[in-house]
């Protein structure tokens, strides 16, 4: 088996599921794709970008598979995920270029269509269903989930799913007549709110409860259910990170409207000023869409105003591209010209996300970060690179240091370990520091009252172009 992965980080989570599956099933898996009997692209639909990028790459595979015919055994194509969803038809009747189709719910029907695929036939699942948590769905198997990789010596775990804080696990006999939604203030939404049983807080709660050691995070969640109850979770529990991400999409509440999103620009930055009231220091993302449809100068110019109030660590900005099966391409029209929508995305992106990025980050320097170790840095074997709680990416010299602070024991780090470290430099994108020595997250105090014991004033941050 060989995997290419497109675009986010539940991609990224498929591609592990479908190699589990598969490994289960007597697979090897190369990373040399001229070792490849399968190759099977995980697959993103967000962006008409990226399909595109995907049908290049099919060309070039088909390709490949018509060389690799005359002197090796045969290679098989997959398409997974959401593109296999949404272009079945396409994709199994162009140019026949893929042999085996299955969507985000069915991949563990993947073996059998192999097989099917092994006899000379095209083979699909795209059933449309319910996506359910990656991790797991009723019954609790969430937390046994997470106990497992507990068990592994995993030290990071995020909860992932569109809409992910609208988790209900209805299995269990809990209600509160007081809750039947979690709407936050000022929004509202078109879907029935669903009633009853353990909701988001009620996970975050039993994960974080299964090691103190193990950090929690989760995405990608909705703006309009953020109630003070899971805010409260987040600043109380110390291995609950500090970091929450709050699509905005645009600052024009005309624009808001036309692309349904339930709330206005007042409505969304009544909810910032809440979180940043609860969660002092909390690092905050956003998404945002450039020429949607009928946007105008005026609209652009307050999504720059409102990236600006709002004060995001890191930002993934795009430029509008209309997709099929959408409100949008029923309703509207996609009248903003191509060379707009680029003007606006690159002054979204280096007049105010790096600049504000850049600005924060510097703020950071002398301060004392607790990083995650997550391996050697990519530009150097000489340096070690992690994240901070507010999944800032921070970079340092591969060195023995403390065992504990003010201890003369040494010893070296690695992968997995917590570090306390000094920030020295920093940038728009990342920080630079020195390690001061070994730390836990289970044995430190809670992350804003960290700062104020290892270091002066810190703002937890992170930045993306």
């Amino acid at each position: 088996m060989y995997f290419e992965t497109y675009g986010c980080q539940m991609n990224v989570n498929d591609t592990d599921i479908a190699w589990s599956i598969l490994q289960g099933k007597g697979y090897l898996r190369t990373v040399d794709i001229s070792e490849a009997d399968v190759v099977l692209l995980v697959t993103c639909s967000i962006r008409e970008k990226a399909e595109q990028t995907i049908w290049n790459r099919l060309q070039q595979l088909t390709a490949m598979k018509k060389r690799r015919l005359k002197t090796q055994t045969p290679m098989k194509i997959g398409i997974l995920g959401c593109m296999a969803e949404r272009l079945k038809t396409e994709l199994l009747e162009r140019e026949k270029l893929v042999d085996v189709l299955t969507g985000p719910d069915a991949y563990r029907d993947l073996p059998r269509l192999l097989t099917v695929a092994d006899g000379g036939l095209q083979a699909s699942n795209v059933e449309q269903c319910v996506r359910t948590c990656i991790l797991g769905h009723t019954d609790n198997n969430v937390c046994m989930c997470v106990l497992g990789v507990f068990v592994q010596g995993v030290k990071e775990v995020t909860l992932l799913g569109q809409n992910v804080n609208s988790y209900r696990d209805t299995s269990e006999e809990q209600f509160c007549s007081s809750d039947l939604t979690q709407l936050s203030r000022g929004f509202k939404t078109v879907y029935r709110p669903k009633q009853g049983g353990l909701r988001f807080s009620d996970l975050l709660d039993r994960v974080s409860r299964i090691d103190p050691d193990m950090r929690i995070r989760f995405t990608s969640p909705h703006p309009k259910e953020f109630p003070d109850e899971v805010l409260h979770l987040i600043a109380e529990r110390g291995n609950i990170c500090q970091q929450i991400h709050l699509p905005a999409q645009s600052g024009s509440s005309k624009v808001l409207k036309a692309m349904r999103r339930g709330y206005t620009r007042e409505a969304y930055l009544d909810l910032v000023k809440n979180v940043k009231r609860i969660i002092p220091g909390v690092s905050l993302s956003s998404d945002f869409i450039s020429g949607f449809c009928g946007e105008t100068e005026d609209d652009h110019q307050q999504t720059l105003s409102l990236i600006r109030e709002v004060g995001y660590n890191v930002g993934f900005l795009f430029a509008y591209s209309m997709r099929k099966k959408t409100h949008a391409f029923h309703r509207l029209q996609d009248d903003v010209p191509a060379e707009v929508k680029q003007r606006w995305l690159e002054e979204c992106i280096t007049s105010v996300f790096r600049e504000e990025a850049a600005r924060v980050n510097a703020a950071l320097i002398g301060s004392k970060q607790l990083v995650l170790v997550e391996g050697e840095s990519k530009r150097s074997a000489q340096d070690l690179c992690g994240r901070t709680d507010g999944n800032m990416k921070v970079i340092f010299p591969k060195e023995d240091v403390s065992v504990q602070p003010a201890e003369s024991n040494t010893a070296a780090v690695t992968a997995g370990d917590y570090v306390l470290v000094k920030i020295l430099a920093a940038n728009s994108q990342s920080l630079r520091g020195r390690a001061i020595s070994h730390s836990s997250l289970r044995g430190t105090v809670k992350h804003s009252e960290l700062d104020e014991h290892v270091a002066s004033d810190i703002s937890r941050t992170e930045t993306c172009p």
